[in-house]
């Protein structure tokens, strides 16, 4: 049996569906910056995330980009989920944070597995469960917090996310995720390099005190 998938996932589902999986789905490992799904493709496979980091975004009518969520280790993405089913175009665009490593299972194979094994069918919906939890939370950060409360919890989540105090984006690249315009990044991480919170370099920026 494919390894990885014994590692991490031989603990949430039956033997007979790790060997299933195992039958049928396809290794791949992706590099930082790999463009997994992209708006309007139809889907063809479902992402079971092994290592590495994914990030979610939407895209308005003008191009600009906002960051919904990030999927993590032994993730999978309910938007990717809810097209597969519906047979839908893409409404997402997801790209690697990271280097990744993902098992890509068939889409022709949820249906039947969410009606034959409890497990699959419970991974399914904490899955949705997850994703609308991240979604209401991104949605509240847009209503309720500041564009400096924002920045700031963006870049807690992503060190979080990634493991590293480092955040490899430019200031164009977190304007684009939080939706809103590089002048403001530029001017907000300012003010948390003045604070001591971060120090700024050209292609990276390190936090200290967050």
């Amino acid at each position: 049996m494919n390894q990885p998938l014994k590692e991490n996932y031989g603990h949430i589902f039956e033997e007979e569906l790790l060997q299933e999986i195992d039958n049928v789905a396809t290794y791949k490992e992706i590099p930082e910056g790999f463009k997994l799904i992209e708006i309007g493709e139809f889907i063809k496979t479902m992402p079971l995330l092994v290592s590495g980091v994914i990030k979610v975004l939407r895209e308005d009518a003008k191009g600009d980009e906002l960051l919904l969520y990030f999927l993590e280790h032994g993730d999978t993405c309910a938007m990717t989920l809810n097209c597969c089913v519906g047979h839908r175009k893409s409404e997402i665009r997801a790209v690697a944070e990271t280097e990744a490593k993902l098992i890509m299972v068939p889409i022709s194979k949820m249906e039947e597995w969410m009606a034959k094994y409890p497990s699959w069918r419970n991974f399914i919906l904490e899955s949705y469960h997850n994703r609308l939890n991240e979604l209401l939370e991104t949605l509240d950060s847009i209503a309720f917090l500041k564009m400096d409360e924002r920045l700031l919890k963006y870049l807690k989540n992503k060190s979080r996310v990634t493991g590293s105090t480092t955040i490899n984006s430019t200031h164009q690249e977190i304007a684009y995720e939080l939706h809103t315009s590089r002048v403001v990044i530029s001017r907000l991480l300012k003010k948390l390099e003045n604070m001591g919170k971060v120090k700024l370099n050209r292609y990276h920026i390190k936090l200290v005190d967050l």
